[in-house]
């Protein structure tokens, strides 16, 4: 149980944490006119990608469509939204309808920021932190954490804040105990690991050695999860597990990979498991086939979990990373790759829809937090603020190489894996609806929805995490 006290606790801000300038003033905004401009973007990135991918689907909707989940308007008031942003950045007062929402103010300020309107931006700033705090409902701590990643890209500290906030972290164990709490108490966290493991276990078939990579275990909770299932099963092959360790990973601290490994290899003793860890010490873009140790005979599993939106494609570097290590995972011929991924898109949007799209997912995140930890909860604040507030303000205020949350939606991901020359191996319906019974446990707020190459968990109205299976 993690029992240190976050020093936001009573604060309605986090500014005596973040050093930031304090060198701007206020302006406005209609969410409603934001979502305008937002569909103006969306379609502009979508018919780029269609001409860069030729054929292959860039964003796939299935879900949004099918399982009810909210789209942007059309936007038939572009010139409406014109004449607004034109008053913005003219510095013209615009007068508010009556009383404002953190949210309205939010995206009030985004707008301004977007525009470069750097003047405009410490009214809105200062308003908002004296009606936000972390200890409150979901909307006002999502909005503390928002507001001052916003405060941060104005002050042009992002990559500075970013790297305060890791400073300020509990030691390691606290951090992977953070780390261990959201994915046990977030479900579709901990559905996403299931649906990979189940689909990893039927691979496990027929086979009498089988390896498996990873390229980020983190804690490892995944892997205890596995060899604990796999020590009921009557068939139990030869298991190596090869993990990447990534000194300049964000996720886990150095040196951490061998006390996972130590952790895995004394359970798999305890569950008379054949089992043998592995780590390989390298920046995962530099890692090359004959650094797996791969060996004649065993079936080769790769899996991704929460780590490829890490690696940064052709936006950011001419080298395109991302792409780069699918390709080389290709050429060892695995018998499966699974694939977990968050369900959003804050790689290459435009910043007015990379917000609007953190916003939305993290208010799910948030209110999926409320209904499985008290607010007063020790262990919620520090998950919140050790994994959700790090990965905020890293997409609110960084850019470039600075930005290393770059999720992508499914569509993209299954675009990129067949790109790469992998085709889907559907989850199986006997591991999907052994999934579906817990889902259930949760009521109607937990959602779950299966298609032909991804299984699709939400919680309320949003899409969250995304589990696929490749061959």
């Amino acid at each position: 149980m993690i029992r240190s006290v976050s020093p936001y606790r009573n604060r309605s801000s986090l500014e005596s944490e973040h050093l930031l300038s304090e060198d701007f003033e206020g302006l406005t905004y209609n969410e409603d006119k934001i979502k305008l401009k937002l569909q103006e973007l969306e379609r502009a990135l979508l018919d780029d990608a269609n001409e860069n991918e030729g054929s292959t689907p860039a964003r796939l909707m299935e879900t949004e469509e099918n399982w009810g989940y909210s789209s942007l308007e059309s936007p038939n008031q572009s010139s409406s939204y014109s004449s607004y942003v034109s008053s913005v950045c003219s510095g013209n007062n615009i007068e508010r309808a009556g009383p404002v929402s953190p949210k309205d103010l939010l995206f009030e300020c985004a707008l301004v920021v977007s525009e470069g309107n750097i003047e405009g931006a410490l009214n809105i700033i200062n308003e908002l932190r004296q009606t936000v705090s972390i200890d409150g409902e979901p909307s006002q701590r999502i909005s503390a954490y928002m507001v001052e990643a916003l405060a941060a890209r104005v002050a042009v500290s992002g990559k500075g804040l970013y790297k305060a906030l890791k400073c300020k972290e509990p030691p390691s164990k606290d951090r992977l105990s953070a780390m261990q709490v959201l994915f046990e108490v977030c479900p579709c966290f901990r559905f996403g690991f299931m649906a990979a493991n189940g689909a990893i276990l039927d691979a496990f078939v027929g086979e009498k050695s089988v390896h498996i990579i990873d390229f980020d275990i983190n804690q490892g909770s995944q892997y205890i999860t596995l060899l604990q299932t796999l020590a009921d099963q009557n068939a139990k092959p030869r298991l190596r597990l090869t993990g990447v360790d990534d000194p300049e990973s964000v996720q886990r601290p150095v040196g951490g990979l061998n006390h996972i490994g130590q952790r895995l290899e004394e359970l798999a003793k305890s569950l008379n498991l054949d089992f043998e860890f592995n780590s390989v010490a390298a920046n995962t873009a530099l890692v090359e086939p004959n650094m797996l140790n791969c060996k004649p005979g065993e079936a080769i599993i790769v899996n991704f979990a929460y780590q490829l939106h890490h690696m940064p494609d052709e936006s950011v570097s001419t080298v395109n990373q991302r792409d780069q290590l699918l390709r080389m995972v290709k050429s060892l011929n695995p018998k499966l790759v699974t694939v977990v991924e968050q369900d959003v898109n804050t790689n290459t949007a435009p910043f007015l829809h990379r917000f609007h799209e953190a916003y939305t997912y993290y208010s799910a995140l948030f209110d999926c937090l409320d209904a499985t930890l008290p607010r007063e909860s020790q262990e919620r604040v520090n998950v919140e603020k050790q994994c959700l507030a790090r990965d905020i303000v890293n997409i609110v205020a960084c850019e470039g190489e600075e930005r290393i949350e770059r999720y992508e939606v499914s569509g993209k991901w299954k675009a990129r894996m067949m790109m790469a020359g992998f085709e889907p191996s559907p989850i199986s319906e006997k591991v999907n609806g052994e999934i579906w019974e817990l889902v259930k446990r949760y009521g109607e707020r937990c959602k779950m929805k299966v298609e032909t190459n991804a299984v699709h968990f939400g919680w309320e109205d949003k899409v969250l995490i995304v589990a696929s299976a490749w061959r």
